[in-house]
């Protein structure tokens, strides 16, 4: 008999495979409990909080980490760290950069600050808090950059359990906002990362 398989939207990356993936790959045991950390205080920001599809939303940068590091073999910590956290200022009201960048170092904190947007605005202030991010993750790093499409790849691959209330729209703003950030990249990540996001968005599309 044929076990069934776990939707996606039903999958994380719990706090002992981060740990073991992280030495597998002979990560120093400093910088894994600096991983370790910044899980916990993703947890712990977003405990209350839950996807359109009901799932806990602290699943969702769980994923994004579990992204990094199997598909991407990414062992940058400050880039694991920052993929854990990267919802955590819009959605913490005690979290300030200033406490990023004393726990977890600068380029961690820059990183999760890159991928922050103000997403209480609404109306035109909406439209233009989105032109003026887009134009932010431009000016960033490749990390940053990275991070953000690791991010749209995720929810790309949960839009079949609804966590759009248009997913059509979603993926034609990938197309046009989001997919120029991987533009004359010549780093494998990168064209992997819009491999997945046209595949996904092609099994969505038909």
């Amino acid at each position: 008999m044929e076990v069934p398989r776990t939707k996606y939207n039903q999958t994380y990356l719990s706090r002992d495979e981060l740990e073991k993936l992280l030495r597998d790959r002979d990560v120093p045991a400093t910088d894994i409990n600096k991983v370790l950390d910044a899980y916990d205080m993703a947890e712990s920001v977003h405990e209350f909080q839950k996807r359109p599809d009901g799932t806990p939303y602290f699943w969702h940068p769980s994923r994004v980490a579990k992204i990094m590091l199997v598909e991407l073999n990414q062992i940058d910590t400050n880039i694991i760290c920052a993929a854990l956290l990267h919802d955590a200022l819009e959605d913490s009201h005690v979290l300030t950069p200033e406490i990023l960048d004393l726990n977890f170092g600068s380029y961690a904190s820059y990183l999760v600050q890159r991928l922050t947007k103000d997403i209480k605005a609404e109306g035109p202030m909406k439209a233009w808090v989105e032109r003026e991010y887009i134009e932010k993750l431009q000016a960033a790093s490749e990390d940053a950059r990275m991070l953000k499409l690791a991010d749209r790849l995720d929810t790309y691959r949960c839009l079949e359990f609804n966590v759009k209330k248009n997913p059509i729209k979603y993926i034609m703003e990938t197309q046009e906002h989001y997919f120029p950030l991987a533009q004359n990249s010549h780093n494998p990540r990168m064209r992997y990362l819009i491999k997945e996001l046209q595949k996904e968005q092609n099994k969505f599309l038909g």
